[in-house]
C-alpha cells in the first residue's frame, strides 16, 4: 500500500489522516480473538483501570501474538508508516487501548512525544502512531479527539505535571496539558473526533495533542496502536532502559509481510 500526495499532505498538516475499512471484517474478528486471547494472559505488562481489574491497556501483544506479529510489517500499516517517517522504521511500542461498554475511562490531554522523552530520552518526534479500530467508533464510545494542526507548534511540556500515576508505564495524567494550555490551542486549532467502522486505520503524529473521554455508552472500543521509529532516533537512556514491553529493545528495519492475517489465526 501507497499513500497518494495528497494523503500525505493531509497529514503534513492536520497531523492525522483516517482511512476507512483499511482490514476486513473477517480480518478485524482474527484479531479481536488474538486479543481475547492475550488480555487474559497476567503480568506488568497488562494495565487494569483503577481500583478494577478490567483492562485498561496492554503493552506488547506482537510479542505474543502470531497475528500482531503479521499486522505490525503488513504493507497496509508499514507501508504508510514508511513514507511518513522515513524507509527504515521498527515497532517503538505496541499497546492496545481499551474501553469496555459503561466502564472505559478517558485519557486526559497530552502528546505521545512527552512521554518518550522524558521517560526514555528518545532524541525527536522521528515517529508515527498507527490506530486500528477494533471496533466501530462512533462519537458515543469514547472516540480519539484530536487537535487539527498542533504538532507544528512542537512539544509544548517537556516535564511530568503530576506524582507518578502508574509504576507499569507512564500515564498520560502525569504529562496532561493545563486548562489554560488547552483553552489557548482549542481556540487556535479547534477539535476533530476520528470516526469509522472497525478495520479503520488512523495514523498520526507523536506531538499532536489528543485525549478522549470515559465510554458511558453499551458499546466497546478497542483501539491497536502501534507507533513506527526510524531506527537513528533510539532512545538514549539515563540509567535502565525501560521495560521491554513498553519500548522495543530491538531496532532492526522491519521487513514487510505481506501474508493473510487469516494464515495467522487458523492454527488456534
Amino acid at each position: 500500500m501507497k499513500l497518494p500526495d495528497h494523503q500525505i499532505r493531509s497529514y503534513r498538516d492536520d497531523g492525522y489522516l483516517v482511512v476507512n475499512r483499511l482490514f476486513a471484517p473477517d480480518e478485524v474478528d482474527v484479531l479481536r480473538t488474538a486479543f481475547q486471547h492475550d488480555g487474559g494472559i497476567p503480568g506488568a505488562h497488562r494495565i487494569t483501570e483503577k481500583d478494577s481489574t478490567e483492562v485498561r491497556a496492554v503493552y506488547a501483544s506482537h510479542r505474543r501474538q502470531p497475528e500482531f506479529a503479521r499486522l505490525v510489517r503488513s504493507p497496509r500499516l508499514l507501508g504508510p508508516a514508511r513514507q511518513l517517517v522515513t524507509d527504515e522504521v521498527y515497532v517503538y511500542q505496541f499497546k492496545i487501548n481499551t474501553k469496555p461498554g459503561f466502564f472505559g475511562e478517558g485519557w486526559s490531554w497530552h502528546q505521545d512525544y512527552a512521554a518518550w522523552r522524558i521517560a526514555d530520552y528518545l532524541p525527536a518526534p522521528k515517529l508515527v502512531n498507527v490506530g486500528l479500530f477494533l471496533d466501530d467508533v462512533t462519537e458515543f464510545n469514547g472516540p480519539l479527539l484530536f487537535l487539527p494542526g498542533s504538532h507544528r507548534d512542537g512539544l509544548i511540556s517537556s516535564g511530568r505535571r503530576s506524582e507518578a500515576t502508574s509504576t507499569q508505564h507512564v500515564d498520560p495524567e502525569d504529562i496532561k496539558l493545563t486548562r489554560t494550555e488547552m483553552a489557548h490551542l482549542v481556540d487556535r486549532h479547534g477539535m476533530r473526533s476520528p470516526k469509522g467502522a472497525a478495520g479503520s486505520v488512523v495514523f498520526f503524529h507523536p506531538e499532536l495533542v489528543h485525549g478522549s473521554v470515559a465510554n458511558i455508552s453499551p458499546f466497546g472500543r478497542r483501539l491497536v496502536l502501534v507507533t513506527y521509529n526510524d531506527v537513528t532516533n533510539e532512545p538514549q537512556p539515563v540509567g535502565k532502559p525501560r521495560d521491554w514491553y513498553l519500548v522495543e529493545p530491538d531496532a532492526t528495519s522491519l521487513t514487510m509481510v505481506d501474508e493473510p492475517l487469516l494464515s495467522a489465526g487458523a492454527a488456534r
